[in-house]
Formats: structure tokens, C-alpha cells, sequence
């Protein structure tokens, strides 16, 4: 699908003393290492699992399923998907993943939503809009940016040019695009680097 929009941002929308807040909320509880793929379905303790995971993903989360966070970035999303013209069915949203990125952690390409061989069978939600709240000032790490390549160009073809998303670099800003997106977040030289991520989901595609 091609859109005229391929991701939609607002500038330091949320207060930093919230994101402040959030931060120092999420860090209270227990972290686990990001994974890739369903953990109920992978066998993660497998060889082939882990030697994957390294190579894509490397970062710390945690699962927040708060409310008042959904009150607070929800808005945004349901204005992103009407303005950039998506008009995405979104009737449920998914735990928040509050993320935290190390000096030299990131998480390569990838999508948030995939396609499942069986989902138009047993009409399950599957993910249409994904959400990044940037909750670190940009002055507190380097790298660590949110590059796409749009569905126009390859993923494989080495000449194709990330898109850096540079409109949520600083505190309190949020970005709201498609699922399907191929999208990375580029390693941590320097710091730290805490975000928020979304996914809001809906019925299969018609």
C-alpha cells in the first residue's frame, strides 16, 4: 500500500517532567531482554533462536499496561491516523514496551506487523499503527536514530536510503506510522536511550 504520508510526528507534544515521570516509573520494575517473533511460540533457549536475536535485536524492556499512559499518547495516534489519510480500523492497543537502549544496543530492520497464514481464517487483530514516544533528551545519548525505508524501495537493495526520523530527536516527541513500515533503531554510541512504543491493532485489512 501506497500512502502520501509514510509516518506522522508531533515535536515535544508531552511534557518532559512527565516523560521524566515515565521514565523513572518504568525503572522500577523488573527489565527483561527484547525478543523478535511470539515468545509464547519461539523456543528462545533454542541455538538458531539466539544466534537471530543477536544479530537483530539487542535492548532491555518492560511491560507497562497503565492507563493514564494510553490516555495521554492515544489522542495522537487516532489524529496521526485521520491527517495522514490512513484511516486504520484500530479498536485495541497492545501493552505498552517501555525500551531502554545501551551504549551499543539497537534493533535492526524489521516490521511490527506480520502476515499470518492463518489470521483471515480466525479474523484475529493484527497490528496496523505503531507508536514511538521519545522520552530522553537528545542531549543525554548518541545515536540510537529511527531510520525507515518506505514500501517504494527494497530492503535488500544496498543503494536504498534510510529515512532518518529526526522530527522526534528530542524529548516528548512522538512518531505514528504504519505497522507494515520497515523501520530500525541504529546502535547506541554514547549514553542512553528510553522510549515508549504502542502497537494498535484492528481486524484484518478488506
Amino acid at each position: 500500500m501506497l500512502y502520501r504520508n509514510y509516518y506522522y510526528y508531533f515535536k515535544e507534544v508531552i511534557p518532559k517532567h512527565i516523560c521524566n515521570d515515565i521514565v523513572k516509573y518504568a525503572l522500577t520494575k523488573n527489565s527483561q531482554k527484547g525478543i523478535i517473533g511470539d515468545s509464547q511460540k519461539e523456543n528462545i533457549q533454542s541455538k538458531k533462536y539466539k544466534l537471530n536475536l543477536q544479530k537483530i535485536r539487542n535492548s532491555n524492556i518492560v511491560w507497562l499496561r497503565e492507563p493514564w499512559l494510553y490516555s495521554l499518547i492515544m489522542p495522537f495516534v487516532h489524529e496521526a491516523n485521520k491527517h495522514a489519510g490512513w484511516n486504520f480500523d484500530i479498536d485495541f492497543s497492545e501493552d505498552c514496551q517501555f525500551t531502554i537502549y545501551n551504549k551499543d544496543q539497537f534493533y535492526d530492520w524489521h516490521v511490527d506487523s506480520f502476515a499470518q497464514k492463518d489470521v483471515y481464517k480466525t479474523q484475529q487483530r493484527i497490528r496496523k499503527l505503531s507508536v514511538t514516544l521519545s522520552l530522553s533528551p537528545s542531549s543525554s545519548y548518541k545515536g540510537g536514530e529511527l531510520e525507515f525505508i518506505f514500501p517504494k524501495e527494497n530492503i535488500l537493495d544496498k543503494k536504498s536510503k534510510p529515512v532518518v526520523c529526526k522530527e522526534i530527536k528530542e524529548q516528548g516527541s512522538l512518531v505514528v506510522f504504519p505497522s507494515y513500515i520497515h523501520h530500525r533503531v541504529k546502535p547506541i554510541t554514547k549514553g542512553k536511550r528510553y522510549s515508549l512504543v504502542i502497537w494498535n491493532m484492528g481486524y484484518p485489512f478488506r
